[in-house]
């Protein structure tokens, strides 16, 4: 079997010739990446990233703001980040905690507008 590697995602997939004879490993393994990919995209369909760590590029795109917005988040501390060489990374479990430490109630906007 021949392996192709698909556009540098790190999947490896097997494509055999029609005179080639598939084993049970190699069924097993195809189950496997089937598994993984589709347990992958259900996680991006309710709005989970399917990695845990993720890039400021894609951390922008993700809560929809602009590198400055991000880079203020940082310098406040209000987002911790990892930064290893030249690239930031940011982990999506501190996405999620800061996103639910600033949510605002309905009972909130009441006690700001009575101030």
């Amino acid at each position: 079997m021949t392996a192709i590697s698909q556009q540098g995602k790190g999947v490896r997939s097997l494509i055999p010739t029609k005179d080639q004879l598939l084993t049970l490993g190699d069924l097993e393994d195809f189950k496997d990446e089937m598994l993984n990919e589709l347990k992958r995209i259900i996680k991006e369909c309710i709005g989970q990233p399917g990695k845990k760590w993720l890039k400021s590029s894609e951390v922008k795109k993700l809560l929809g703001i602009s590198h400055g917005f991000l880079q203020t988040l940082r310098d406040t501390g209000i987002l911790p980040f990892s930064k290893i060489g030249g690239a930031i990374y940011y982990d999506i479990e501190d996405i999620c905690l800061m996103m639910e430490s600033h949510k605002v109630t309905k009972e909130d906007l009441f006690v700001v507008k009575s101030s």
